[in-house]
């Protein structure tokens, strides 16, 4: 629900901010005190075109700002998450969502959702999701077909949702079998062409059998062999200070003999101090750690007598081949693995295969039965949902001043399968008994195209709900009982829903749980807006019904409209 509208700088609205409560919220004021202004400010934030003149002459720009708290899960947050959005967690399930739209003097227009810039399409998309607004030309959330099929598919409950699930899981297996018998059966050449350049590129990294981590083993054995002389020479040179050399002259020293030379030195006098016996016991591991070491020197020494060009040739041959591979297949052996891996799925895939082929045909046999029954099933339902909303939308039409109107609902059967089914949904309006019903929002006129979407809101907002309505004079050209009956019918709306009416009725303001009031300055220059307490209501209402506020019997009969409203 939408919990703050900020609006500033909009037509003749300086600064306003007005919070809404959940239930029925109605906006009243005199002609051109600025009401429309929430409404244009609402289609900004939905993503409607900007408009220059929109923006209050001297300002340099106007701002339209939209708080709204919404459940864990809902729609929108996922969508306002995948812009890169935030929104504020308050805590037992629920979160708080920014929208944002500003309109500069020069019709430049920016959206923010979620506290950072966003385009205009995905603002139009989260507020799809969260606000439908009905008026005399505004945007209509049920008159696009696909709204229209998903409201009664919603409408006609559990049981057509699951048959719809299963048929969209048959109708996406039927598309992906279809698409690889059409492939074996048209691309045969081209097919055959492709598995005998697989098979070959899978017969040349085969016969090189590569493997993962090859080429860094090879990389670092090939270096150790080329500078084979300087590692014999290193060992030489660093085995001979250790540990002496056979070929030396004399008593040359080396460190073992030292290290000996010097734990004996200090082990000959060990009795007489105990810290010069910790010092000769630490030269005794010291000589036992060197002589470990010499060992391994020598015994790495003599594995290099044991390598030469010839594993060095080898070596550089091997990673020529793998080379090859890497020229031809991918950047690394890895990647070369990986490729490898995908062709031999890909070649099973194109190998001509009589017994798949037929298998694939018996599927796809039995799965076109299958949706077939599916679709029939689905059609039979959404007409008995048909039925049902029709008669329930007529019955409303006929409380809301339209007795002789009838809502029609079409269901038509195509002869293509789709991901919804065969159905095509048409809502359609007779005017009158012998009328012929024609589309939504063609042959109505505003203030009757406006009811007929509240009528549909009132029955499906059970079912499929927006969690907040605005509506703009939905109640144009009706008064007395009809403009009490939708009054009623918007309270009904509105104990499931956020429902936001514009209106010059005090019929219909009588049952609003929140009253608005956007009021000019006594200049007549700017307006403000203000939240009515019960006694300014009373005063507000005895104004719209007779012109006079302070008029006694207008005040009473305000009183009696707000108590047979329940608002008293």
């Amino acid at each position: 629900m939408i919990e703050e509208i900020h609006l500033r700088d909009l037509g003749v609205i300086t600064d306003a901010r007005l919070p809404l409560e959940p239930g029925f919220s109605v906006l009243t004021g005199e002609t051109g005190a600025g009401k429309t202004m929430v409404v244009t400010a609402l289609g900004l934030l939905l993503g409607a075109r900007s408009d220059a003149s929109s923006v209050r002459q001297g300002a340099p720009k106007a701002l339209a700002e939209a708080v709204l708290k919404l459940p864990e899960g809902h729609p929108a947050l996922a969508l306002a998450e995948e812009a890169g959005a935030s929104s504020e967690d308050l805590g037992e399930g629920t979160r708080e969502l920014l929208l944002a739209r500003t309109v500069s003097a020069s019709g430049r227009s920016r959206a923010h959702l979620g506290g950072i810039s966003a385009p205009i399409g995905t603002l139009a998309k989260v507020g799809q999701q969260l606000v439908a607004v009905h008026g005399q030309s505004d945007q209509l959330r049920l008159k696009d077909p696909a709204e229209q099929r998903q409201a009664l598919d919603a409408y006609a409950g559990e049981a057509l949702a699951e048959l719809l699930a299963s048929y969209q899981a048959n109708y996406q297996r039927y598309r992906q079998l279809g698409t690889q018998l059409r492939d074996m059966r048209e691309n045969s050449r081209a097919r055959a062409l492709e598995a005998q350049t697989l098979a070959g590129a899978l017969k040349e990294i085969d016969s090189v059998a590569p493997q993962d981590g090859e080429e860094e083993n090879l990389r670092a054995e090939s270096q150790k062999l080329t500078n084979l002389e300087a590692l014999r020479q290193a060992t030489a040179l660093a085995s001979a200070a250790l540990s002496g050399s056979d070929y030396q002259e004399g008593e040359e020293s080396n460190v073992l003999a030292l290290l000996d030379a010097a734990r004996a030195a200090l082990a000959a006098q060990a009795e007489a101090d105990q810290d010069l016996k910790d010092l000769a016991d630490r030269l005794a591991e010291a000589l036992i750690q060197v002589t470990d070491i010499a060992a391994d020197i020598s015994s790495y020494a003599s594995g290099l007598d044991f390598e030469g060009p010839q594993r060095l040739a080898e070596v550089e041959a091997r990673r020529a081949q793998l080379k090859n591979l890497t020229r031809k297949y991918g950047a690394d052996i890895a990647e070369v693995l990986a490729w490898a891996q995908e062709s031999r799925q890909r070649l099973e895939s194109l190998v001509d295969d009589p017994d798949r082929q037929e298998q694939l045909e018996a599927e796809l046999v039995a799965l076109r039965q299958t949706l077939t029954k599916q679709a029939q099933d689905l059609t039979a339902l959404r007409q008995q949902a048909a039925d049902r909303l029709a008669a329930a939308v007529s019955q409303e039409l006929t409380a809301l001043a339209m007795p002789n109107a009838s809502l029609v609902v079409e269901v038509t059967e195509s002869e293509k399968f789709s991901i919804k089914g065969k159905d095509t949904v048409s809502f359609l309006l007779a005017s009158h008994q012998e009328a012929q019903p024609r589309p939504l929002g063609k042959g109505a006129s505003g203030g009757e195209l406006s009811r007929v979407m509240l009528a549909l809101e009132v029955v499906l907002s059970e079912v499929d709900p927006v969690p907040t309505f605005i509506f703009d004079e939905v109640d144009s050209g009706v008064g007395g009982k009809a403009a009490i009956e939708i009054g009623r019918r918007l309270a009904m709306l509105a104990k499931n829903v956020q429902v936001l009416v514009v209106t010059h009725l005090p019929q219909v303001a009588a049952f609003a749980d929140q009253h608005i009031l956007v009021r000019k300055n006594e200049d007549g220059s700017l307006s403000r807006v203000q939240v009515l307490t019960t006694e300014e209501r009373v005063v507000e209402l005895a104004r719209m019904l007779s012109g006079h506020d302070q008029s006694a019997a207008a005040q009473e009969h305000a009183r009696e409209l707000l108590a047979d409203a329940g608002q008293l």
